[in-house]
């Protein structure tokens, strides 16, 4: 009866095990079944939203001639970068989210969180050459034809990749920010099946405020200059003279408006995590992990709204969406349907 108690007891520990066969495995807090069905039917929702929505935005800019604008190619780039947070670290991060486990490995860890950082950084840096390039066209709207144009803005496109990339893979890789072997990451702590990346206290403020809070307080800055001068300009409108000159400054300023919805979006979706990853290291890492699992995936909730938010205020996307649908995007000279009006 004894023996029997023993090995009931073994095989519980051990079905509460990431991988049962190691002896250094991290101990599992599984979910019920009837929370873990509705969990992953909510990660993959969000993950398919976000992978079918971005790839309607790049089919639509990418196809049709009349949206290969200096604007719209930062919009293309910035929805290439949502895509790819989509289809490659949003699922293995569902997967660890409901299995409280990491069972692709340790490689494949430092490359998720190098690619989830490198994501983060590239969305953060294309916003805020979206908010000078809007800064120009409303502001500034003489100079804006001579200054921003296709070659500079693949210019701003390579710089926002290659910089995200350089910190991304830097920071993982290079272990700058990760903290000292004497604490979480020490050799008797270890255990396989888990993969978070925690940084120490110094690392984490600057990366923060170089990757977030200062671009973050910059576009906001810039957008309260935006609105105020596209207020202005929407009163002139009455006295224009000229209609086609009138519907493109309309164009303009909704662009703005629509633009500055999305940087806010952004703001709200990120802030609750960079502020949990600052404080955290300060307050010993004692944030519950399901909290930061929770502001991790509203964070990876922005990719998801971006689309929505252009099928919603932009008219040209949903005539594009309702092209891209019924399939007449494979006809002849579909590439050269007017959207809106010059």
């Amino acid at each position: 009866m004894r023996l029997m108690n023993m090995n009931q007891t073994a095989t519980l520990n051990n079905s509460q095990l990431c991988f049962r066969s190691l002896k250094n495995s991290c101990q599992r807090q599984t979910y019920s079944t009837n929370l873990r069905i509705p969990l992953y039917l909510a990660l993959c929702t969000v993950i398919l939203f976000t992978v079918s929505g971005n790839s309607l935005v790049i089919i639509s800019i990418a196809h049709f001639k009349q949206l290969h604008t200096p604007t719209n190619f930062l919009t293309l780039s910035l929805a290439v970068a949502d895509f790819l947070l989509g289809g490659l670290v949003m699922p293995p991060s569902a997967i660890r989210t409901v299995e409280k486990c990491w069972y692709f490995g340790d490689i494949f860890c430092i490359f998720h969180s190098s690619i989830d950082l490198l994501l983060c950084i590239t969305s953060i840096l294309h916003l805020f050459f979206i908010s000078i390039d809007r800064y120009y066209a409303i502001c500034h709207p003489f100079k804006y034809k001579s200054k921003f144009t296709v070659v500079l803005i693949k210019k701003m496109i390579f710089l926002c990749w290659s910089l995200a990339a350089v910190y991304g893979f830097a920071m993982i890789f290079a272990e700058f920010n990760i903290k000292p072997k004497d604490s979480i990451h020490d050799k008797n702590n270890y255990c396989v099946g888990s993969c978070n990346v925690i940084q120490n206290e110094v690392s984490t403020r600057i990366s923060s405020i170089i990757s977030f809070y200062i671009p973050g307080s910059i576009m906001i800055v810039i957008y309260v200059k935006i609105y105020m001068v596209a207020t202005k300009q929407a009163k002139s409108l009455r006295q224009t003279i000229e209609h086609r000159n009138e519907d493109s400054r309309k164009r303009e300023a909704k662009a703005a408006k629509t633009l500055a919805i999305i940087v806010g979006v952004f703001l709200c979706c990120w802030s609750p995590s960079f502020f949990c990853i600052t404080i955290n290291p300060a307050i010993h890492f004692s944030i519950p992990s399901l909290l930061l699992e929770i502001v991790y995936w509203f964070s990876y909730t922005n990719s998801t709204f971006n689309p929505f938010i252009y099928a919603f205020f932009y008219k040209w996307f949903r005539k594009a969406l309702k092209l891209i649908i019924l399939g007449k995007i494979y006809e002849s000279k579909s590439c050269s349907v007017q959207l809106y009006s010059e």
